[in-house]
């Protein structure tokens, strides 16, 4: 068995049980954007699929704020697949910068690798899916979906990112809307506008609901 094929097969049984905005599915189209990104610039393939499969191996929201887990859990599993320390370390770059995190967090990594799986998983973060996950953890965390009187938070730090727990509505300005300006690639940028543009009219839908006038 293949590098890639022995990840995918890692991936799926690890998230097995996951949240659904994070699960296999999660890793499978972030894989599908990467690939797809990745046809128009110039880089390592291999680290790229690898660090798409990888990247939420262990997502710190669901270990207790650790964001130490998903580098180690990565770590392991390609140490055992005998795979060469400058990839591995390539990796776990991608892996511990690749996150929002409030959207004021410097990455002290910089690699196209990690741009293009960046994007990639942002864009998941994006249009129909986006929406659809947003709500899919708003549900599991037990957060209403709107109200009036909270509003946004924006130009949070990470430790208040981490911690919010406000109405999944306000994730939108928080961090969904924000990402088309924060794309890395040029084909990662053409998706995510009209990505944006369809979250957009969903909530210009959602409040015209809210106040009764649709």
């Amino acid at each position: 068995m293949g590098l890639i094929d022995a990840t995918i097969l890692f991936v799926k049984e690890k998230l097995h049980d996951a949240e659904g905005g994070h699960d296999w599915f999660h890793m499978e189209r972030v894989y599908k954007n990467a690939v797809l990104i990745a046809q128009g610039e110039n880089c390592d393939l291999t680290v790229v699929k690898l660090g798409a499969l990888l990247h939420d191996i262990a997502d710190s929201k669901f270990n207790d704020g650790d964001e130490t887990v998903g580098p180690k859990v990565a770590r392991d599993f390609l140490e055992s697949q005998n795979v060469e320390e400058t990839i591995i370390q390539h990796v776990i770059n991608i892996i511990e910068n690749i996150s929002f995190k409030g959207g004021n967090f410097e990455k002290q990594f910089h690699s196209k690798e990690l741009e293009i799986v960046q994007d990639a998983d942002r864009l998941d973060a994006l249009g129909a899916i986006g929406i659809a996950r947003t709500f899919n953890y708003g549900g599991f965390k037990n957060r209403t979906l709107y109200n009036p009187a909270i509003p946004p938070k924006l130009n949070m730090s990470k430790e208040e990112y981490k911690k919010s727990d406000s109405p999944t509505l306000n994730h939108f300005y928080e961090k969904l809307l924000l990402l088309k300006d924060k794309m890395n690639t040029q084909t990662g940028l053409k998706i995510a506008e009209e990505r944006h543009r369809f979250m957009e009219v969903f909530l210009s839908q959602f409040y015209a609901e809210w106040e009764g006038e649709k």
